[in-house]
């Protein structure tokens, strides 16, 4: 028999109301209890009134309706998509949007973040106040109002196609967006790419080896010229032996608009403009902090040893600071990714206009929308705070912490 068994009910009784209750005892395993019973009701009565109002309405719950034809077209697409596709295409061209919207904001955010934050720490008087200027009016506005500023102010004053300010004769900006050369592939394309990713491998592999000889072994090796033979030489000689892997589409006025190209819309543009400023803003203090969470020292010392400031602060201090700057700066991730879906304010395509948006009011399928449209943001958030996680996780452990 288990001691476990042997214990009197008495102490059994005690343990229990020790688990549950804590220090307050019956009162708190009472006060566990009602509260979750209320949980429940509240539960039961929410699904109760929502199958009764899709009753009510002659709404078939289920997700039956992503089948059915969507009957909208989307002016943004990144695959293929017509008004006759389903409305389960739509959701993966809205989520393929939002995806790309996010990518590319945080991409510029983080180079803006970066920049904005070494101005803030010169010791350049005029460069330290733009900085400081930048992320105090930056930061208190609203981005809502940031958004459409970029749409309507600045993008909406453009000229028309006819009028479009040309960039080079190959590319055109006008109030319809931004118009470049489409490229078409041809039959080098895919050797062209096999020996790029390679070179990209290569490139990183020899950047590992290099960095390791010299904080391990203090040898500085000399690799940009591999890295240039095998980012720009290789992927030459297989031009020379397969052909071209592509060529350009030339945009051509034609009427009031232009054919051929790719264009992208203005949405886009305002959309990626004023997240990546907006956010730039507090990836700057962030940044700025955690350089400054490293000691006087590590500066001093870098000097000491003939290295220049951008060169100390880029092998010394930022790798250090890392350890600082990334768990806010995953924070700036995920509310640049939320924040995109005020997209539906000037029209962006994203996931939240054309399926939380315009399939919602077309099928009457709320809870399933929401839902669907709630589970892409969560994974979204947990995709990126895992990924950070590793690299914080990775930069700890080179720095033997």
């Amino acid at each position: 028999m288990s001691t476990e068994a042997r214990k009197p009910p008495l102490q059994i009784a005690l343990k229990i109301r020790r688990i549950l209750g804590g220090k307050a005892g019956w009162n708190g395993v009472a006060v566990q209890f009602a509260f979750a019973a209320i949980l429940g009701w509240i539960g039961y009565e929410i699904v109760s009134n929502a199958r009764a109002n899709l009753e009510n309405q002659h709404i078939a719950a289920g997700f039956g309706f992503l089948r059915n034809n969507a009957g909208f077209d989307v002016n943004q697409t990144l695959i293929s998509y017509t008004g006759s596709d389903t409305f389960l295409r739509v959701f993966v061209v809205g989520l393929l949007n939002t995806l790309v919207v996010s990518v590319v904001g945080i991409v510029f955010a983080t180079v803006i973040g970066f920049i904005v934050a070494l101005c803030r720490l010169s010791p350049n008087w005029l460069l330290s106040r733009v900085g400081e200027i930048y992320v105090e009016v930056i930061r208190n506005l609203p981005l809502l109002f940031q958004i459409l500023f970029w749409y309507l102010a600045v993008l909406a004053a453009l000229p028309n196609p006819r009028q479009s300010i040309s960039l080079l004769g190959i590319a055109f900006l006008s109030n319809r967006g931004l118009v470049v050369p489409s490229p078409i592939g041809q039959g080098g394309l895919g050797p062209f790419l096999a020996v790029l990713a390679l070179g990209i491998v290569a490139s990183l592999v020899l950047r590992f080896h290099a960095r390791r000889a010299l904080f391990q072994e203090g040898r500085m090796i000399r690799i940009w010229p591999y890295v240039l033979g095998a980012l720009f030489g290789l992927p030459l000689a297989t031009m020379l032996v397969f052909g071209l892997p592509f060529t350009f589409e030339l945009p051509q006025l034609r009427g009031f608009n232009f054919a051929g190209g790719s264009r992208i819309i203005p949405e886009f543009v305002a959309l990626t403009v004023a997240l990546s400023t907006y956010t730039a803003a507090f990836i700057a203090e962030i940044v700025r902090a955690g350089i400054l969470s490293v000691h006087q020292g590590q500066m001093e010392a870098g000097s000491s040893l003939g290295l220049s400031r951008g060169a100390t602060l880029r092998l010394i201090v930022v790798p250090q600071a890392m350890r600082v700057i990334v768990p806010p700066l995953t924070n700036q991730y995920l509310n640049l990714t939320k924040n995109s879906s005020l997209a539906v304010a000037i029209g962006y395509p994203d996931l939240v206009s054309v399926f939380a948006g315009t399939s919602l009011s077309q099928t009457g399928q709320a809870i399933e929308i929401i839902a669907m449209t709630m589970g892409v943001y969560l994974l979204i958030s947990l995709l990126t705070s895992a990924v950070m996680s590793v690299y914080g996780w990775h930069v700890s452990r080179s720095l033997g912490a």
